[in-house]
């Protein structure tokens, strides 16, 4: 009964942490601008962003209303797990290149 139990257990944290990566999207910085600018995810799931810096300095995500903030060092990748979100647009942008760097997220 015991094992059975922990066996459960162990198969519904392996299921969630699987299904936690199933949605992955690339975003990259290059030129200090986000390329998408806009990103498409699935409404109601958790996301990861995996981000490519490619300039040679460092370029930090944020967006309010994400609850987001993480600095990208240059010539480097991060990631950024968002959501799950519900459908709708979701700015975000460089907080060290504020005029060049913008993009949205829309969760459909």
């Amino acid at each position: 009964m015991i094992l059975r139990a922990l066996l459960t257990s162990l198969l519904l944290v392996v299921s969630g942490l699987a299904s936690a990566a199933d949605v992955e999207v690339p975003l990259v910085i290059k030129e200090h601008r986000f390329t998408p600018e806009e990103l498409r995810i699935p409404a109601n799931r958790k996301v990861k962003l995996v981000i490519d810096n490619q300039d040679a300095t460092p370029e930090e995500f944020e967006s309010h209303t994400l609850n987001r903030e993480k600095v990208i060092p240059g010539n480097s990748k991060g990631a950024v797990f968002i959501g799950p979100l519900k459908p709708g647009k979701y700015p975000f942008w460089g907080e060290f290149n504020q005029k060049t760097a913008q993009g949205v997220v829309i969760a459909e």
